[in-house]
Parts: C-alpha cells; structure tokens; sequence
C-alpha cells in the first residue's frame, strides 16, 4: 500500500493548534509548497519561524514552494497573466517536487503545507494531491477541526461545488472530475498583478 501524504492548511490557527492538527495524524515533516512562504496577520508562520518551531518539535521541514508552488516563475506557466495549472503541472520543476514528495513520504508522515483551510481553495488539493494521487499516492487532508479527509472525498466535494455532481449521460466520470478540476482550478489560479498596479 503506498504510503500516505497528508496536507494542512496553516489559516489562522495558533502555533500550539497548528502543533497540534499536525501531532493527532504523527507527522514528522512539512512540506511547505506556499510560494512565497510569509504571513502577515501570522508571523509565527514565516519560513524561518515555522521552520524552527517544527525543529524544536522534532517535526521536519523543507521548502518546495519553487517546485510546487502556485506562483511560477516560468513565463511558459501564465496564459493571459493567469497561472495555468495544466502548464505548470508539465514542468520538470514540478515533476521534480512530486518525486520529492514521494521519496519523503517513504521514510516520513509527509504533510504539504499551505496557508488556506479549505483544501478545495488551494492549489495543494487542486493541483499538487491531484497528480500525486494519479501517481500512486494516497492522499489525506487534514482539516480546521482535526478531523481527516481522503483526497477521493475532496473530489467528491469538488465535483458538488463546481455543479457538476449530477451524472450526465455522455459524459464518463473521469471527464467529469477533469473539468471540475479544471473549472476550479481557473477561479484559484493566482493572477500577476498589472505593472504598476497597487496591491
């Protein structure tokens, strides 16, 4: 049986929840895949701040935010300003971070680690566990309440909030949950910033 890969999202939870969330499952290292791995309402989250809280714990970290992030660098990722997450998923970079992912998850509790709380708003769920889950791995998403959730359970969800719950007639359910993770996908997607515009 492969081995599981679990995904948090940090929201706004206090260090010692954070903690916690992380203990009930047994994680034993984080995968930060935040772009740029920062906050600003939580500084306890900061890179270097989570990183050494993690250490004190006895809890892992590595930095994949380059490889799995949802704000390339690569030019060839933007269609319109707006990132692509089919493109991106083409990337050697991002093949790479999966490979990364996979490899840790053999001699770890793996958790992925971005910023919101609902999976199903986060380039981790809609993008990163989709293709590990195609490659073999068994995904699990931890929750605000601690509770888990199975990446198939996210899909199931998924296809109920983009409204494509109902089965249609010529359609198989792999195209249906392709264009449900296509269409979700497009309303996260980062998009630039116009030169000069104020943020």
């Amino acid at each position: 049986m492969a081995h599981p890969v679990f995904t948090i999202g940090h929201s706004n939870h206090a260090l010692s929840r954070f903690l916690h969330l992380l203990r009930q499952p047994g994680i034993t290292a984080v995968a930060d895949v935040r772009s740029a791995p920062y906050s600003r309402r939580n500084p306890h989250f900061d890179r270097e701040a989570l990183q050494a809280a993690l250490h004190r714990h006895a809890i892992a970290y590595a930095f994949l935010g380059r490889e799995l992030g949802a704000r390339p660098e690569h030019e060839g990722c933007y269609a319109n300003g707006r990132v692509s997450f089919a493109r991106l998923a083409e990337t050697e970079a991002f093949r790479a971070g999966l490979e990364r992912v996979l490899h840790g998850s053999e001699r770890h509790r793996v958790a992925l680690l971005c910023a919101e709380a609902e999976p199903l708003h986060c380039h981790r769920a809609i993008l990163v566990a989709r293709h590990l889950a195609q490659r073999g791995a068994r995904v699990i998403h931890i929750l605000g309440d601690g509770s888990l959730e199975a990446h198939e359970e996210a899909e199931r969800r998924l296809l109920a909030l983009v409204h494509l719950a109902q089965e249609e007639l010529f359609e198989t359910p792999e195209h249906r949950l392709e264009r449900a993770y296509a269409l979700q996908g497009e309303r996260i997607a980062w998009v630039r910033p116009e030169p000069g515009a104020r943020g």
